[in-house]
């Protein structure tokens, strides 16, 4: 990379660590880039020069888009077709929560923030009913290898049945084989 680089939002990066992304924010000393195995990080201009390459680099000659306004477009299509449910909230006695995962040996134990635990449980709950339409209207699959597959994905809401603990809402709930959701 150039020393006197400027990235504009929009402009494609790469990092060995967090793979590809793209700049959503340019600020006086640094960007926030999205990668797809890192989620949103921010990175000094100085730093950026070492740690990532262009893969396509937008001019800023126009207006773009802000990560708000992507974000609300985003959602709104997800709700519509019901990819995601943004209105599930955590039980109010889990916010600001610490889960902690203690192995049974002398390592150092692993603590996690409930709140993002429960963001990835909301959000493999919303893939698996991503996963459910999918097959549903998949045109290539029986109405047996739909029942079958059904199955699994029932079974899976069954295993997660644990987690319902999260929820403030029992509506927002896994169910699994036998019950019925409210």
């Amino acid at each position: 990379m150039e020393e006197n680089i400027e990235l504009a939002p929009g402009t494609r990066v790469e990092h060995d660590r967090y793979g590809e992304g793209f700049v959503c924010k340019s600020s006086l000393n640094g960007y926030e880039i999205i990668f797809e195995r890192g989620g949103k990080l921010s990175f000094g201009k100085a730093n950026i020069l070492k740690d990532m390459k262009i893969v396509e680099k937008v001019e800023d000659s126009e207006p773009k888009l802000s990560l708000d306004e992507v974000t609300g477009v985003l959602t709104g299509i997800l709700e519509r077709y019901n990819g995601l449910d943004s209105n599930v909230e955590i039980a109010d006695r889990w916010i600001g929560g610490t889960l902690i995962l203690k192995p049974g040996n002398a390592s150092q134990p692993k603590e996690i923030p409930v709140d993002v635990f429960f963001h990835k449980i909301v959000m493999l709950r919303d893939k698996l009913r991503v996963l459910e339409q999918n097959i549903n209207s998949h045109k290539g699959l029986s109405e047996q290898d739909k029942v079958n597959i059904q199955k699994y994905i029932t079974s899976a809401y069954g295993s997660l049945t644990t987690f319902n603990v999260l929820f403030k809402d029992r509506d927002d709930y896994f169910t699994g084989a036998g019950k019925t959701e409210n």
